[in-house]
């Protein structure tokens, strides 16, 4: 990838609102070459969409958990991303290597909706479940090191 896309995805990914005439700026670039890069960019998916950046505490989602999963029958198909998808207290979904099979991200207000959470997992996935509750969080949502 050239140095301008880096350039230009390093300013976005710190500033999403950013507009094609600071970005040009930044770069050097006319605004309308900067306006085709970042379609291109786009295109190709390289950028692959725009997002506010929400303070789950500020709308009242103030207990995070990482919940680890693995099918109670490992014969089963392997589907719990899709019987899950459904759930909005769940942020992410990550397959990973080891012991369990994927693990979720989640947001919730209380203890009391983890723990409704955790059973409505439970019976959706037909999986089992081991939780770690979040007390602080530092940093997240880097953008990747580009």
């Amino acid at each position: 990838m050239e140095e301008l896309d880096q350039s230009i995805l390093r300013l976005l990914a710190a500033d999403g609102r950013m507009s094609y005439t600071d970005l040009g700026k930044a770069t050097g670039l006319s605004t309308s070459a900067v306006h085709q890069r970042v379609r291109r960019l786009e295109q190709r998916n390289v950028i692959r969409g725009y997002s506010a950046v929400i303070d789950a505490e500020a709308v009242g989602l103030s207990l995070t958990a990482f919940v680890s999963i693995k099918p109670i029958d490992p014969a089963a198909p392997d589907d719990a991303p899709a019987r899950l998808a459904g759930l909005a207290a769940i942020e992410a979904c990550h397959s990973v290597a080891g012991d369990e099979a994927y693990i979720l991200k989640v947001r919730v207000p209380t203890p009391a909706a983890l723990e409704s959470l955790l059973a409505e997992i439970r019976t959706t996935a037909a999986v089992s479940t081991k939780t770690v509750v979040v007390l602080s969080t530092p940093y997240e949502g880097r953008s990747p090191g580009i």
